[in-house]
């Protein structure tokens, strides 16, 4: 699958998965495009932590969720950022657009092999999630959890939905053209 097919085809999944693992290729090869993703400064700020161990994944599975790619993922991808970024230029950090770059990264390989995910992000930050899954990851003091993205095999197809056409949101040489 090229890129343009990958972004076409990528969608938020936030449905059943099929009982089967994800190989440690796989892991492997969707967070080496994480890790490829630009950074600012080239400061290289995100980690990762890839949760595949059964007991593990069912720990966060658990957890009060609504999301059933959350409550049935065979693996979960955790994104890692400092608490307290450091500044890296003029007094600017950018750990927020690093992970964000590598997540979109991640979430078009995910794509590409034939699997599915749905973006993490405000549940972690509600009821003490990102630090309970921080502790469950063994993250060190300062780090916590950015974005967690649930992935497995889907069992339903979904498509992507429907975005607004290009001429309400794009132009040229001028804002609305």
């Amino acid at each position: 699958m090229d890129v343009f097919e990958a972004i076409e085809k990528r969608h938020s999944y936030r449905g059943s998965y099929q009982d089967m693992d994800v190989p440690h290729p796989d892991l492997t090869r969707i967070v080496q495009a994480g890790l490829q993703a630009p950074s600012g400064k080239n400061e290289q700020t995100t980690t990762f932590v890839i949760v595949d161990d059964a007991a593990l994944v069912g720990e966060i599975a658990a957890m009060p969720s609504a999301n059933t790619a959350v409550q049935q993922a065979k693996a979960y991808i955790a994104c890692v950022v400092d608490v307290r970024p450091p500044a890296v230029y003029e007094g600017h950090d950018f750990q927020i657009e690093d992970c964000a770059a590598a997540v979109e990264n991640m979430l078009l390989a995910i794509t590409a092999l034939g699997y599915a995910t749905v973006w993490i992000d405000g549940w972690l930050r509600v009821g003490g999630r990102a630090e309970t899954v921080g502790r469950l990851l063994r993250l060190p003091e300062g780090k916590i959890v950015r974005i967690l993205l649930p992935l497995g095999v889907p069992e339903e197809a979904w498509a992507q939905k429907e975005k607004k056409p290009f001429e309400s949101r794009a132009w040229f040489n001028s804002y609305g053209g």
